[in-house]
């Protein structure tokens, strides 16, 4: 099973969702700006991304820019449970687009990346 976390506003996301279809694939689409991950889910994704919570903040760009500025997220001593409590709460923080197939996952920036996994 393969899933995409997409933003359909984000042209990496629409990108990645194409490159995907053009190799056969039909991943699940999670529109996670409407569907915000739980924090264990989110520690699963993590997980399969091998990556920690900072590693997954979007820092820039848009609103999230505002909101990593507004909630202070640059500051280290952060906990890992904090940061994963912001991008819940402020789902435009997580890194997109993700993809996951099976128990390995990706950022797709670039969009090529998620043939790596595929």
């Amino acid at each position: 099973m393969t899933t995409l976390y997409h933003n359909p506003r984000c042209s990496k996301s629409r990108e990645a969702l194409a490159l995907l279809q053009a190799h056969g694939c039909q991943p699940e689409i999670i529109l996670y700006l409407d569907a915000p991950p739980s924090a264990k889910q989110l520690q699963a994704l993590l997980a399969k991304l091998a990556l920690n919570a900072r590693q997954l903040l979007r820092k820039s760009e848009d609103e999230s820019e505002d909101v990593y500025k507004e909630l202070n997220l640059a500051d280290e001593s952060l906990s890992e449970a904090a940061l994963i409590k912001a991008m819940v709460n402020h789902p435009k923080l997580i890194e997109r687009p993700i993809f996951i197939n099976g128990n390995k996952a990706v950022i797709g920036r670039p969009p090529e990346q998620i043939l790596k996994i595929l």
